[in-house]
């Protein structure tokens, strides 16, 4: 478990990615094949021009292959492969050019909508390309004219790949080697942001018509059962509402597929997306009460009803006492948070809005059929 954060205001540690790692993995493995030296640290240039130096947790010869490894620091980040050994098995061939392949721990592509094509190691072209430049580099500078042969591993990543969302986008067997920067960012909304578009694009790619967009586990498995959907079909969208509405208008705009797109999660995030606001989360939005309280009036609170609203503790509380009264605000505030999600989502789409309770269940609902 991620522990609590401190009350005391400090800067985040930033980290390395595993394509970082894997590339200082590759330097040590050349410089080994070159030199007969086995590097303790070695130096990176990432795509920005920043050089980064990484301790080498080990490096082997055996035959005509090395194998070099390093642990990899997600700094301040609750990245799952935080303390991963990310490795690099590496040879010389005598054809020019450098052939990529899965090692243990590191998955394969099996379906398409990713950056990179069915049956192909899941190593994104930005780490490819930083691997591809550093052994050029060393093969200039050692006047080498042949190739090479490069296998990128990560020790135990098919177990912590359970942890990510990888099987749900079909990448079996473990690990992305991801990076765009090569380094990590605590909390990184970019990153969340890239995921949610993955995961609408691999779910279009592959055939799926109805996606379900989430704020968490209980709101995933609810409208999961509910619809009785696939894993694919699934978009852990946490509080970025906001990413999930634009992708979908750019992407639906361009290439319309999609027939009906669900969203769903807690009444208190559901409030939120009702005010329309884009992210969910606290430090973005809060939770307006009495904004409840003048809904609640619409639909027939009476006056003793709307104080107690306007002086609840928290949204939930506000609900439970319309539950009480028989006062339909679940379904209002999914009304007009369906109203404002509207806004995005092409017309030729079935759109719905759910909210459920802390206990998983629906308490509001609502719905608008295709116009187009």
């Amino acid at each position: 478990m991620w522990p609590e954060s401190s009350d005391t205001a400090k800067t985040l540690r930033t980290g390395l990615t595993t394509g970082c790692c894997a590339t200082a993995c590759c330097v040590a493995a050349a410089k080994k094949l070159f030199t007969g030296d086995s590097l303790e640290q070695v130096e990176v240039l990432l795509p920005k021009g920043k050089l980064v130096q990484l301790n080498m947790a080990s490096v082997s010869l055996k035959g005509n292959l090395v194998r070099a490894s390093t642990v990899k620091d997600a700094g301040d980040d609750p990245d799952a492969t935080h303390g991963a050994t990310v490795f690099v098995e590496l040879r010389l061939t005598e054809e020019t050019g450098i052939h990529f392949s899965a090692a243990e721990g590191v998955g394969t592509v099996t379906r398409s909508g990713l950056l990179l094509d069915v049956g192909e190691p899941a190593i994104n072209p930005v780490p490819r390309k930083m691997m591809q430049e550093h052994l050029a580099s060393l093969a200039t500078t050692y006047k080498y004219s042949g190739g090479f042969a490069v296998s990128v591993g990560v020790e135990d990543g098919e177990k912590i790949a359970l942890k990510t969302m990888n099987p749900r986008l079909g990448i079996i067997g473990g690990l992305s080697i991801l990076g765009t920067t090569g380094i990590v960012r605590p909390f990184s909304c970019a990153a969340y942001i890239a995921s949610i578009h993955q995961g609408i694009d691999v779910a279009k790619s592959n055939g799926i018509k109805h996606i379900a967009a989430t704020t968490g586990n209980a709101s995933e498995s609810a409208i999961q059962t509910h619809y009785d959907l696939p894993d694919m079909a699934l978009i852990e969208m946490g509080d970025f509402v906001g990413a999930v509405l634009k992708h979908i208008k750019k992407v639906e705009g361009a290439d319309p597929q999609l027939m009906k797109v669900s969203i769903c999660g807690g009444f208190g995030k559901m409030t939120k997306l009702a005010a329309g606001h884009m992210d969910l989360n606290s430090r973005a939005s809060s939770i307006d009460l009495a904004r409840l309280a003048d809904v609640a009036k619409t639909q027939g609170a009476n006056d003793s009803l709307v104080e107690q609203i306007r002086l609840s503790n928290t949204s939930t509380q506000a609900l439970s006492f319309c539950q009480i009264e028989q006062i339909p605000l679940g379904d209002t505030i999914c009304q007009q948070a369906l109203a404002f999600a509207r806004r995005w989502i092409p017309a030729h789409i079935e759109l719905d809005v759910w909210a459920i309770d802390r206990k998983g269940q629906f308490v509001g609902y609502a719905r608008s059929e295709a116009t187009q």
